[in-house]
């Protein structure tokens, strides 16, 4: 290969990899919602099941520390399109493969996760923020979703991420910012 077609390869490579890097960045900034503004990031992690990548995790607290007593929220950027209706099944599964209660009440506040939570593509993010009374707040790169006004439902939904019962034990430790 002479060195013109290796600096036209690299430098195509290179293009490459700098819209790859502008459009990640530009799905991540889209996602900076202004209650976030507020909080100081502890941790991220990627979520991946077998090959699939599922989704970018970062927490969030008032002092950037895991726990600290102050409010937290959770973005999560999705890698691939998930029905709300199957977000809404794995909180459910999530929350028995640890323990927590699928009484009534929780009963009732799946069933208005289904009236908050979109379906959502490849880029977009959900997240979770906890009010100052201790609920749950959710939204969108594009607006307030809806909440959840009960502290037990944000420290299960929580759970699934932050519990020690958490089955993805390396990417809690990576969220919460866990020196290995």
């Amino acid at each position: 290969m002479s060195l013109a077609n290796r600096k036209t390869g690299y430098l195509s490579a290179l293009a490459i990899l700098l819209v790859s890097a502008w459009q990640s960045n530009a799905q991540a900034q889209s996602c900076q919602i202004e209650p976030l503004s507020e909080l100081k990031k502890v941790g991220e992690t990627r979520l991946s099941v077998w090959l699939w990548d599922v989704y970018d995790a970062t927490l969030y607290t008032a002092e950037g520390n895991y726990p600290d007593g102050g409010r937290r929220a959770l973005q999560l950027v999705y890698l691939r399109d998930i029905k709300a209706a199957d977000l809404i099944e794995t909180t459910e599964e999530e929350w028995q493969k640890q323990g927590i209660a699928i009484d009534q009440q929780a009963q009732q506040w799946l069933k208005q996760l289904t009236s908050i939570w979109p379906d959502v593509n490849e880029g977009d993010c959900l997240v979770l923020v906890e009010g100052e009374q201790g609920e749950a707040i959710f939204y969108n790169a594009e607006k307030r979703l809806g909440e959840i006004d009960s502290q037990r439902f944000t420290d299960d939904f929580l759970a699934i991420w932050l519990s020690e019962k958490s089955r993805f034990k390396e990417e809690r430790q990576q969220l919460i910012g866990a020196q290995p």
